[in-house]
Formats: structure tokens, sequence, C-alpha cells
């Protein structure tokens, strides 16, 4: 999605300011988590924030030379600016952002506590489905290192990693598994099933990468 600029409130620029000065400094992953954090407080997407932060580095325009020399080299000044922000009424509404632009709302609940399991978000689900497709059913158990690996990441139980798979299995077509579950992570899974499960694995592949850095920091 084109980020139009009468649809972006300079507002956000002292927030963007500030994850961008946060230390490694520079433009942060897509699916870095405080920049995904960021993206639900302000309700946009994490793509809107992510090309806004190459035109806040780019120095191409008079305002953001301004933002800079303002605040750059002053961090009590920037606080102080943010704190004022966020007092202001309204802010974080951002319904007007996306007047006339098409827009998922998909992604933030991704980055949200499932309601049938607190402890688990549904970008997890899309990362033990890509790691799903890169295992056979026999491997599907505690002991594989891969899956030890990404319990580690997400910081979730190995068991609670095989439980999903076995879901997965559930929902997998070509498996033609037939008994009837009843865990409540089942419905979660079908629908990231629905989602991903018919793509090229490659397509997940590439979007569990970038999500991986949800989980770094």
């Amino acid at each position: 999605m084109t980020v139009k600029r009468n649809q972006w409130s300079d507002e956000y620029w002292l927030l963007l300011m500030r994850l961008y000065l946060r230390k490694p400094v520079g433009v942060k992953p897509l699916y870095s988590r405080g920049l995904v954090d960021l993206a639900l407080e302000l309700h946009v997407q994490p793509q809107v924030l992510y090309e806004q932060m190459f035109r806040l580095r780019s120095l191409d325009e008079p305002k953001l030379r301004r933002l800079w020399e303002t605040y750059a080299g002053n961090p009590n000044k920037l606080a102080r600016g943010i704190q004022l922000l966020r007092r202001m009424k309204g802010f974080g509404m951002a319904g007007s952002f996306y007047d006339g632009v098409e827009v998922s709302e998909s992604w933030e609940k991704d980055f949200r506590p499932l309601p049938e399991r607190n402890d688990i978000k549904p970008v997890m689900l899309i990362l033990i489905l890509d790691l799903y497709f890169k295992l056979v059913p026999a491997t599907m158990v505690v002991s594989t290192p891969e899956i030890q690996q990404l319990a580690r990441l997400m910081r979730i139980k190995t068991q609670t990693v095989v439980d999903v798979m076995d879901i997965f299995q559930v929902c997998d077509p070509y498996l033609n598994r037939t008994e009837v579950i009843l865990d409540p992570l089942l419905n979660p899974c079908q629908q990231i099933w629905q989602r991903f499960g018919n793509d090229k694995p490659e397509q997940l592949a590439a979007l569990a990468a970038q999500m991986t850095d949800y989980f770094k920091s």
C-alpha cells in the first residue's frame, strides 16, 4: 500500500522518530515488536510505518529536516513532545487515515492474544504452520530441534508447538484425518490454514521469516 501524504498525520512523526532512534539506530524491520506495537497504537498497518521510516531517514523534505534539528539531539524534548501528543483528544483514532484506502484489518488480530488462548497469538500459529510444511508428521514431536528452537523463540512450551501441529494435521486434506478433536485452538488453526494452507509454501516462508523479528526483541 502506498501512503497518500494527505492521509498521514504529521503528529506521528515524533513517535516514528523515537522508534528510529532506538538502538540500534535506523529503519526497523517490518515486523519488529517496536514497529508492530506502534502500528497497533496508531491503528495503521506496519507497512505504512515501515515506508514512512524511509521518508524520515531521507531528510529530503524541509519539515523533516526541521524535525531532526529540533528533536534528534534532544531526547528529553522528544519525550515531552510525545507525552503532549498522547494527551491529545482522539489521538490514535486513525479512521480518517484510511479514507479511500482499501485495508485488511486481519493484521491487527494477528498480533493480539486469541480469545480462546490468551498465551497464543495468530502470528505464532503462522510461524508454526510454516514449520509444519518443512517437517513430516513423524518429526512433529518435542524432541525435534526445529520445534524446540521455534518454541524458544516464541517463549512457549515445546509441547504447545507440537499440539498445534497435531491440529494442523487434522486441517491438512492430504492426511485424511477424520477424528474429532476438542481443542480451543481448532478454530484459530483452521482460520490460519484457510489463509495460508493452500498458498505456495515459499510465500508463507517469506512472511514467516519477516515475522520472526517480532519475537527477537
